[in-house]
């Protein structure tokens, strides 16, 4: 049910909370980031 064979790890999800702090994400607005680990149900 995970399509890349293994769960997320907890470094992963915190890097797209990270993104959100970074300058990198300015320009980013409306957006829902969905940080499941891969799972699809």
């Amino acid at each position: 049910m995970i399509p890349l064979g293994r769960g997320g790890t907890p470094e992963e999800a915190a890097d797209a909370v990270y993104l959100f702090c970074s300058p990198e994400s300015n320009y980013i607005s409306g957006q829902v980031v969905v940080c499941g680990g891969g799972l699809i149900i």
